[in-house]
């Protein structure tokens, strides 16, 4: 019998998101007065952990945090959703932030992301927790962390047996032999452009893109779209899974994180990779009625209603 667990390990970032809300951006040089502002829980990793927590998954998370309020501020956070906490704190550091305008009409955002300490996080501390990442079911990582952590991370997870997700933001440059350790590359169309070099903007371009990132080593490759939905491409599956409804937009960041965690917990709990993609999109329709990024994480009776509607 496989001693492995039900467990999600999550190496990511958690930075404090600073949330704008104005018309427009401000040009060059000029000062504008916003209608908005929040101050809250974020970073890629730390909100996909939530994501999935919040849904019912045991979660460990790897990262590195500053010697700072903001580090107070993510312990709480993983406390109160019950996420085992692999971090440490580095005297002297400083823990990430990130500024986020988002369009007051449309809800849609721009964002520039400091990820300070989790830039720290080191082949060693994926060492240190390597038994985590080996007990594990499923093993998932993005590029708020040095790109060698990442891979490491995903590499002993696949020596392991684990399944690995890669969500590969904010988007750089990524070599085939990484993207051969992934079982799941789950990039956003504008990600999947800078990986491919391809525009995607249509579903064929999707298609395109999504075959050009299994011929480069990826294993299965979902595209999400935004309001387009989201486009899965496996061994025998290639279909459009377009989005749903569960409101009026109120902003769309974390929509991506939302996503990734949802599917990492449906993973986990034994839907087909499909059927996980559009519980994952649920997931992330129900987010974006709601500001915030970690806060807007909808509970599992909230995705599970969408989803059996």
């Amino acid at each position: 019998m496989s001693s492995r667990s039900s467990q999600l390990t999550i190496l990511g970032a958690f930075v404090a998101d600073a949330a704008f809300r104005a018309t427009r951006p401000p040009l060059m040089g000029e000062t504008l007065i916003g209608l908005g502002f929040n101050l809250g829980p974020g970073g890629k990793g730390s909100n996909q952990a939530v994501a999935a927590a919040r849904l019912g998954a045991n979660v460990s998370f790897i990262s590195r945090l500053g010697d700072d309020a903001f580090a107070n501020l993510a312990q709480d956070l993983w406390r109160q959703e019950g996420i085992e906490a692999l971090v440490a704190r580095d005297e002297g550091s400083f823990t990430g932030a990130a500024y986020i305008y988002i369009d007051a009409e449309t809800g849609d955002n721009a964002i520039i992301v400091v990820p300070g300490a989790a830039m720290e996080v080191a082949v060693a501390d994926i060492d240190r927790h390597r038994q985590a990442i080996e007990r594990s079911s499923i093993f998932m990582t993005q590029l708020e962390t040095p790109l060698e952590a990442s891979r490491h991370g995903l590499a002993v997870a696949r020596k392991a047996g684990v399944t690995t997700i890669l969500n590969p933001a904010p988007a750089a440059p990524l070599d085939s032999e990484l993207l051969s350790l992934c079982d799941y590359l789950v990039p956003n169309e504008g990600e999947a452009g800078m990986l491919t070099g391809m525009e995607v903007v249509t579903l064929d371009d999707a298609a395109a893109a999504a075959s050009k990132l299994r011929e480069r080593g990826a294993e299965t490759v979902i595209i999400t779209l935004g309001e387009k939905g989201a486009f899965y491409c496996g061994d025998s599956d290639r279909m459009h899974i377009p989005a749903v409804s569960a409101g009026e937009v109120s902003e769309t960041t974390g929509a991506g994180d939302c996503f990734c965690g949802a599917f990492a917990w449906a993973l986990d709990a034994g839907f087909s990779p499909d059927k996980a993609t559009r519980y994952a999109s649920c997931a992330a329709a129900i987010s974006v009625t709601r500001p915030g990024t970690a806060p807007s994480m909808p509970t599992a009776a909230e995705v599970t209603a969408l989803f059996e509607s």
